[in-house]
């Protein structure tokens, strides 16, 4: 089992390049200056999975075949957090933007391309389950799009997984792992029937932005200017993304939000968390102005609502 970081340290380079091998596997890097060179590695577990978070400005990370040789635990499912990132494996490209995800197979050589820093969480799935899963069709590599039932239900699970911790009762077992596993071939069947899925998949720009805002929602500047920032679009380019689905960023913002607090104020295991640290866990700092927002969504208060929910689970 990897160890547990919680706080994700800059590292010299050899220090970063040491400590990704040691998660990893064996890989190599290339700069473009030492000295500019900014990273880290830090590891935790949640659900009983694995997980590596990787943060570098490297020009390219790249593993051989042959450095690969013997390396069969792991399958990666890379989450993108921030930057974007081109993964090569099998002769095929796979550009990533925050928010989106690929499969990758740890046996087979590989290329990293960031461009600009970049963070991304690794999560470690177990390489015979997958292949156990996926039969006599060799293990893919493909990112994750959101068209279908069962890759919406594995984006969901993940960017909870790679924002808070699992509750202790679900972390027993394989149960996590093996549900994100029993979803993979599913997908993977899903697009390869959709022709040329990837280029389809670079056309899910509204998906991304919506799952990078997931994956930050309990971070205070979740603003129009970081997330512009963040898909490299102008401000006014997002906001017109948005109206193209009838929503606005904030309005969206704020609906997700309340949303995660009503399933911790319905949540019987977080009955000793008050109104108000959940409130503020999730970006509201006016308790007040969380009430009639709450109210507006859900048509009951909070603390009316906790009760309804917290009665019926009792």
């Amino acid at each position: 089992m990897l160890s547990t970081n919680a706080s994700a340290m800059p590292m010299p380079f050899d220090v970063w390049l040491g400590t990704l091998r040691q998660t990893c596997g064996h890989f190599d890097c290339r700069l473009r200056d030492r000295r500019s060179f900014q990273g880290s590695v830090s590891t935790r577990t949640n659900g009983g999975i694995d997980i590596a978070n990787i943060v570098t400005n490297a020009e390219k990370v790249t593993s051989s075949h042959a450095q690969r040789h013997g390396e069969d635990r792991y399958c990666f499912l890379v989450v993108q957090k921030q930057g974007h990132a081109t993964l090569v494996q099998n002769n095929t490209s796979i550009t990533l933007r925050p928010g989106e995800m690929a499969l990758m197979d740890s046996v087979k050589a590989c290329d990293v391309i960031p461009h600009g820093l970049i963070e991304h969480d690794s999560l470690h799935l177990s390489r015979s389950e997958v292949a156990q899963r996926f039969g006599h069709i060799s293990l893919p590599f493909m990112k994750i799009t959101t068209d279908c039932a069962s890759s919406q239900i594995l984006q969901l699970v993940v960017n909870r997984m790679v924002t808070e911790p699992l509750a202790s009762t679900e972390e027993r077992g394989q149960g996590v792992a093996n549900s994100l596993v029993a979803l993979l071939p599913g997908i993977y069947q899903h697009q390869a029937l959709t022709p040329s899925f990837m280029e389809q998949a670079d056309g899910t720009l509204f998906n991304c932005v919506q799952q990078f805002i997931d994956q930050h929602l309990h971070e205070d500047d979740i603003s129009p200017e970081r997330l512009a920032a963040a898909f490299h679009m102008s401000v006014r380019q997002l906001y017109r993304l948005f109206e193209q689905h009838g929503e606005t960023v904030c309005r969206y913002v704020q609906r997700r939000r309340l949303a995660r607090c009503a399933e911790e104020l319905a949540s019987p295991m977080l009955i000793k968390r008050s109104i108000t640290q959940i409130a503020y866990k999730w970006g509201f700092t006016d308790s007040a102005h969380f009430s009639r927002s709450f109210k507006r969504e859900f048509a009951s208060s909070p603390r009316e609502y906790r009760r309804a929910h917290l009665d019926y689970a009792a």
